[in-house]
């Protein structure tokens, strides 16, 4: 039986005229109202338009894209390869809205039930995603019941979700349309990281601090890996300090510059340090230089991206690079449907060290 406007007033213990207010958003309503509204709509899973069984097939022209910060150059590349592949030449006029999550994951859930609530045809969803078991469940929902709808569901730049049961061993494109896992292009976030700590290893580098990203996002904690993963492969005293020279912030350049003084604390002797991405590198550098330190004289720098800037810093930053443009155009392809599915749903995309004047090898002590 379809769920009714007098079943969520119920769940929510208010008029049904306040689950109408809020829903269409032209009425003021008090904020702990709205929010039980909005818990009793996700709860009975209630559609504006109509019972689900009535949304066959996403019909609308409307795209949505969902970022952490368009202001990011990362997010911003990637959203604008995303809306280049709607043109009216190559997609017959789609409409690319990008939302603007600000890493809140009950934000991300809120765009989702919007877009399917205007039947849209297709959502991509970039960048890392947090590592929470409630939220995953609670996405995980969520896209299968867009998908279950007819929209087409891409992840670009986080790893895929968790297989429901009954996914398993079922062609990634199916899936993707008939309630299953959405497609995915993940980025080789781990390698990428691996090779860049190998890199100042080789260098000769021992003393490394690590400037990492929110410790709860999927992208912080495979970087991770790949730089531990490295460290142990060389020496396992090296890992064992790792703990210890590793801060977390947030990915942005006053994290870069806190993290920096505070590593400077930890280990004053410190000859090299990795950043999250390339926008905490340049906090990075900036705190070494107020430090007095030289970049790459004292201590080196890298970062992760591979970001427009990056080439035009000063030393210019050594990096991995992230075909971040490519990557968006393909998950936008995906979602229209004009490329076929990768082989189980998932297609990794390959990172590249970009070795610039950033890192050298160490002065000796």
């Amino acid at each position: 039986m379809a769920v009714t406007l007098a079943d969520v007033a119920a769940r929510a213990g208010v008029s049904a005229a306040t689950v109408s207010r809020v829903l269409s958003g032209n009425y003021p309503v008090a904020g702990a109202t709205r929010s039980r509204v909005l818990r009793a709509v996700e709860e009975l899973e209630y559609v504006v338009n109509g019972p689900a069984s009535s949304l066959a097939a996403a019909t609308s022209d409307l795209v949505g894209v969902l970022v952490n910060d368009i202001a990011d150059p990362f997010f911003g590349i990637m959203a604008s390869a995303v809306q280049s592949e709607m043109e009216p030449e190559k997609a017959g006029g789609k409409l690319a809205v990008v939302c603007n999550t600000g890493g809140s994951p009950e934000r991300e859930l809120t765009y989702l039930t919007l877009l399917q609530r205007q039947r849209a045809a297709a959502v991509v969803l970039t960048g890392s995603a947090v590592e929470d078991p409630a939220h995953t469940e609670a996405l995980s929902t969520r896209l299968r019941r867009l998908a279950a709808a007819g929209t087409r569901v891409v992840l670009c730049g986080r790893p895929p979700l968790p297989e429901a049961d009954g996914d398993s061993g079922r062609d990634g494109e199916k899936a993707a349309m008939d309630g299953g896992a959405p497609l995915t292009v993940a980025f080789d976030n781990r390698g990428g990281a691996r090779r860049l700590t190998e890199h100042l290893l080789a260098l000769g580098h021992r003393r490394v601090g690590y400037v990492a990203g929110p410790a709860e996002r999927t992208t912080t904690r495979h970087r991770l890996e790949g730089h531990r993963a490295a460290l142990a492969d060389h020496d396992r005293a090296l890992l064992a300090e790792a703990e210890r020279l590793t801060v977390h912030g947030a990915y942005d350049r006053s994290s870069g510059y806190d993290g920096t003084l505070e590593l400077l604390r930890r280990e004053p002797a410190l000859t090299a340090v990795l950043a999250a991405n390339d926008t905490v590198a340049l906090g990075v550098c900036a705190a070494l230089r107020e430090a007095g330190l030289s970049i790459p004289g004292d201590v080196s720098v890298a970062g992760f991206d591979d970001l427009p800037f990056s080439a035009d810093a000063s030393p210019a930053l050594t990096t991995v690079r992230i075909p971040l443009h490519g990557a968006g155009a393909r998950a936008g392809r995906l979602a229209l449907g004009r490329e076929s599915a990768p082989p189980g749903g998932v297609a990794t995309v390959r990172t590249e060290l970009m070795v610039r004047a950033s890192t050298a090898a160490p002065r000796p002590d």
